[in-house]
């Protein structure tokens, strides 16, 4: 990755021991930030493991945007058409509904029983489908993450 702030990453930890999803995985965020700096790391699983909660960037004693070169190393990744297949699925609810991950009827229920209604989405207006759709396709998402 061409991203010099991350040149400026001594290695504190700090990132590491600040992710919650590392507590669980195996992603280890300090290890990504200093291998992306020495090779391409595009087909590391743990690139994806990454829930983009902002802990380790708002933490960063130096100010890295950590999260922000994730995101770099996934599109760069994407371009080379690498990504998971669980993250392809997501992609492909995206497209098809205009949710990454559509409500159903039972959440819907849930939701109508809790007084929530409907969020402010695509869910509670369908014609703006179409308009997520062309903004999509204008950005060529859907030939990037389809196989």
């Amino acid at each position: 990755m061409k991203n010099p702030e991350i040149l400026t990453c001594f290695q504190c930890g700090t990132c590491h021991a600040s992710c919650p999803s590392g507590k669980y995985t195996s992603l280890n965020v300090r290890k990504i930030i200093r291998d992306s700096t020495r090779k391409d790391i595009s087909e590391e699983p743990e690139l994806w493991m990454c829930t983009t909660c902002y802990n380790c960037q708002e933490r960063c004693p130096r100010g890295i945007k950590v999260t922000d070169c994730v995101l770099t190393l996934r599109s760069e990744a994407v371009k080379k058409g690498i990504i998971l297949p669980a993250h392809r699925k997501v992609c492909a609810f995206l497209i098809e509904t205009g949710h990454a991950i559509p409500l159903d009827e039972k959440h819907n229920s849930i939701r109508e029983k809790l007084g929530l209604g409907m969020p402010e989405t695509v869910s509670k207006y369908p014609k703006a489908l179409k308009e997520v759709k062309t903004l999509l396709n204008s950005t060529k998402f859907p030939e990037l993450v389809n196989e």
